[in-house]
């Protein structure tokens, strides 16, 4: 700053003041428009408004802009409705480039500028007696992570917005030999929440080109935190479509008794230099090594400085508008390890304050090393530290099918002897519990959640290969016979145990990629959910479907309270390896009083003397039956299949 300007000088980041208001952004009503950008080290600023988001266009007007106390304001006493715009500052004597405001709520295609809308507009029909379909507890989520454009987007789909928001609004399709797609296979697979992978504005995309196919990415490249992506609207030109289609989508899943959750990255930018972040508050919402370089535990280049105060306050206002406008369920953090602590509980506060059912959950840990001490960071062993907030439970999924980082190592479904205490860690939710071994777990050697609502359990996701693909890489000498039998014990594991349950779409129709480990920009070809799996697979489709609903009808399996697992659930030596038995007697609420299940991780057969009293076997390798598989009772000893779960029952409690 020159020595004549007036304002204030701050010598620190951390000497800027925090403006208190949540009315950053555009403000829009009929006869006016009111600007507001917070920038406190700007000499100046000022506003540029468009008729058009060509970016060849040239701004219709230029309107200077006020400081005060760090934010720059303007009001245009007009109506704005549809105008784009943008904010530029001038810093150190040169005008930086124009960005998009970082508080925008629309934008016009490619996100380049803002635009003001009237919100009311987009509201779809029925929006105001929309209601988040009915929930208690974390531990009664079963959750389905998948891609908008993955989901509809194959030919055999039925549906005909593919790729598209709306392509999740679609009732009744079929493939074309009849088999249920779309949002009514959700529904018939009985999953409680969606969970969508980014779906806000990201940056790889180019909007201006829908019909180039080539195109394709995860979406893990943040541009505009609070404007629905682009390319998954039917016109990425006109805010107004974007955001009333995110609703529609909303409400439909909402209507079939499906809750949305929101994949969320605010842990860096897609772009560094040039973001809106840096370019129009520089340096304040990055952290920066001490050489003064961009700080990069996301491995994208960059991280938020989310310890700030306004970076914090953007993160919290972000979120709560997510579920206010749009009525989001719940959000999964990428990289939640960037994050701190104070920020992730600042942010349940808010939103549990909002709606107490919405569910919070996240990677506990980073890309690379971060200037933020870990002590004071959300990582996984930090869980504990934090308030209604789950971590992924990497111990369970390396359990089951061996380390990401090691594909060819296997887990406890695929031959190996030496995980079952990472699985039984994952059957007890991360939690505290006597008979655990905790030296002998893979990653964690002490419970890191407080309750088990706590610890979301997987086996796999959309990051590394498929669960399918990697049983494949780890076991390529066993059938594909084989591999379903080890892929159904995993998943059966999941939803049977004591945490949240994550289900990677398509898992249960035995989803490949094809060996790619890192599709995030490979493409339909790789990406698509293929549906005449549902046809190819249906005998392990049924045993999920059935899992879910058998998960739902028993509480035994989401008790949802650390001293009662620990009270209720008994593991039962086996003295091996790729054997878990445990027992769960008298569970609060439950209908069975006695339950057995059965781990057989073995490549061979296992025989159980059963604890005295008969036995009803309500769930083998293949098929969940709650009345009984067979008619006839089991007493002394059961023989269990190779790679299989099974549950028993006491007779006396079904009958």
């Amino acid at each position: 700053m020159n020595c004549t300007d007036p304002r204030p000088q701050y010598n620190t980041l951390a000497d800027y003041p925090v403006y208190p208001y949540a009315d950053l952004g555009a403000s829009y009503k009929p006869t006016a428009t009111t600007f507001k950008l917070w920038s406190p080290a700007a000499q100046d600023a000022r506003l540029k408004l468009y008729d058009s988001d060509d970016p060849e266009a040239e701004p219709a007007s230029v309107v200077d802009m006020a400081d005060k106390n760090g934010a720059w304001t303007t009001t245009v006493e007009e109506d704005l409705d549809g105008t784009y715009y943008t904010f530029q500052i001038k810093l150190n004597g040169r005008w930086l480039t124009e960005a998009t405001d970082i508080y925008a709520t629309a934008t016009g295609t490619n996100g380049t500028r803002g635009q003001v809308v009237n919100l009311l507009d987009t509201d779809p029909a029925g929006w105001e007696d929309d209601r988040r379909p009915p929930f208690a507890r974390p531990t009664d989520a079963v959750i389905y992570e998948m891609h908008v454009r993955d989901f509809s987007i194959d030919p055999a789909s039925g549906i005909s917005r593919k790729g598209k928001f709306l392509g999740l609004t679609e009732r009744g399709t079929t493939t074309p030999r009849g088999d249920t797609t779309g949002l009514d296979y959700l529904v018939d697979l009985g999953i409680t929440h969606v969970h969508l992978l980014p779906s806000f504005d990201f940056v790889s995309i180019d909007e201006s080109k829908p019909d180039d196919t080539e195109q394709y990415n995860w979406g893990y490249d943040p541009q505009n935190y609070n404007v629905p992506e682009g390319s998954y609207a039917t016109d990425p030109s006109n805010g107004k479509t974007r955001i009333r289609e995110f609703k529609q989508m909303v409400k439909a899943l909402h209507d079939a008794g499906i809750r949305v959750i929101m994949d969320v990255v605010y842990n860096h930018t897609g772009r560094t230099e040039n973001s809106n972040f840096q370019l129009l508050i520089p340096d304040y919402f990055y952290r920066f090594n001490e050489d003064g370089t961009f700080s990069n535990a996301s491995g994208c280049g960059n991280e938020i400085a989310s310890e700030r105060p306004m970076v914090r306050k953007f993160i919290r206002e972000s979120l709560e508008y997510w579920v206010d406008e749009y009525h989001v369920d719940g959000f999964r953090f990428d990289l939640m390890g960037i994050h701190d602590i104070a920020t992730m509980n600042e942010v349940s506060e808010a939103l549990h304050g909002i709606d107490s059912t919405i569910l919070l959950y996240g990677e506990g840990w980073t890309a690379g090393d971060s200037p933020l001490p870990d002590s004071l960071r959300a990582l996984k062993k930090n869980t504990k530290k934090l308030t209604r907030v789950a971590a992924f439970s990497d111990d369970v999924r390396d359990g089951l099918k061996g380390s990401v980082f090691d594909v060819e190592e296997r887990g406890f479904v695929s031959g190996a002897e030496d995980r079952a205490e990472s699985v039984k860690f994952g059957i007890v939710g991360a939690t505290a519990h006597p008979q655990v071994a905790y030296d002998s777990v893979n990653y964690s050697k002490a419970p890191w959640a407080n309750q088990p609502t706590q610890c979301v359990n997987y086996v796999s996701c959309h990051d590394n290969h498929t669960l399918w693909d990697r049983l494949a890489i780890s076991n390529p000498r066993d059938p594909d016979a084989v591999r379903e039998r080890m892929q159904r014990l995993a998943l059966a594991t999941v939803l049977t145990s004591q945490g949240i349950p994550f289900l990677h779409a398509g898992t249960e129709m035995l989803r490949s990629k094809d060996g790619n480990e890192n599709s995030y920009n490979s493409g339909d070809g790789v990406n698509a959910i293929r549906w005449d799996l549902v046809r190819q697979h249906a005998t392990t489709g049924a045993y999920v479907r059935d899992l879910i609903a058998l998960r739902k009808a028993h509480p035994a399996f989401r008790m949802g309270r650390t001293d009662l697992i620990a009270k209720h659930l008994t593991f039962m030596p086996t003295g091996d390896g790729q054997l878990i038995v445990y027992r769960i007697q008298d569970a609060p609420g439950d209908q069975w009083s006695d339950i057995l299940v059965l781990l057989n991780g073995a490549a061979e057969r296992r025989s159980i003397n059963l604890p005295k009293g008969q036995w009803r076997q309500v769930m083998n390798g293949e098929r969940v039956v709650p009345t009984g598989i067979s008619d006839d009772p089991i007493s002394d000893e059961i023989r269990l299949t190779p790679q299989t779960a099974n549950i028993l029952v006491r007779v006396p409690e079904i009958e």
